[in-house]
């Protein structure tokens, strides 16, 4: 039997979520996405867990979505990207409202909805030599995971707009100061720092951090509609001549050449 896509083991107190598909630097398919809304309902339902650490396997924390495992044709990818899409946003709306603090501790890359995951946690860290990169439009793609929500209200729209359509790469210092994690330490000592944070939250009024969570998700307002219309247009895009055009040549590794047309 296959490992698991997404790992939960406890630590005392503390849940490690491991995205663990290392070879494919941690990319989500349609089973990382179910594992991982999988992993957020049973910390959410675990009393017992009171801090969260979200990690990747391996030398990344994640790529983003598997473009590998993107059907071919356009109904079958249109359902695809809808189905992945809704377990992925499934598992970020369970992180954010859960009463246990989640920690994202960023080894490596992340890379465009791993820069969700990063946004969308409580807390986050990263090594020193981390880099984050939206990566979606550069594959004629729009982004998901919630960061044409969460990015703006992070770093600012202009900056935003900087990441989604230059793709410019953040390195950790940058992601520091644009205020995208909240600590850089050296790589060797990331997770052990994470888990060092979470097991000072652990120790802490779970009811209260559980209350001002809510709190901060309520003031979101529209995040899960602002995630629904992700789905929807990500889909949609997917089946463009740019998007064919942009994941055709990621795949082939060759620079694209965008030939501007709407949907096919």
């Amino acid at each position: 039997m296959s490992a698991p896509s997404v790992q939960v083991e406890t630590q005392g107190a503390v849940a490690l979520v491991t995205l663990n598909r290392p070879e494919q630097s941690n990319t989500l398919n349609l089973r990382t996405a179910m594992d991982l809304l999988a992993a957020a309902m049973a910390c959410a339902r675990n009393a017992a867990v009171r801090a969260v650490v979200l990690t990747g396997a391996g030398r990344n924390f994640s790529f983003g979505g598997d473009l590998r495992a993107m059907p071919p044709h356009e109904l079958a990818l249109d359902d695809h990207i809808r189905e992945l899409t809704t377990y992925l946003h499934a598992a970020i709306s369970h992180f954010v409202r859960m009463d246990a603090p989640v920690i994202a501790a960023v080894n490596g890359t992340a890379a465009g909805a791993g820069v969700g995951l990063v946004a969308m946690a409580d807390l986050a860290l990263c090594g020193r030599t981390s880099k984050f990169n939206l990566a979606y439009t550069s594959v004629g793609l729009t982004p998901d995971a919630g960061t044409t929500f969460l990015l703006p209200r992070i770093v600012g729209v202009k900056r935003a707009m900087e990441l989604l359509l230059l793709n410019r790469a953040l390195t950790a210092e940058e992601a520091l100061s644009w205020g995208l994690v909240n600590e850089v330490v050296a790589d060797e000592l990331l997770l052990e720092r994470a888990v060092e944070v979470a097991e000072r939250l652990a120790h802490g009024p779970g009811s209260a951090y559980g209350a001002t969570k809510r709190l901060i998700a309520h003031s979101l307002g529209a995040f899960e509609t602002q995630m629904v219309l992700e789905s929807e247009t990500i889909a949609s895009q997917a089946t463009s001549a740019d998007a064919a055009e942009g994941i055709g040549a990621f795949l082939e590794k060759r620079k694209p050449r965008f030939p501007g047309k709407g949907p096919r």
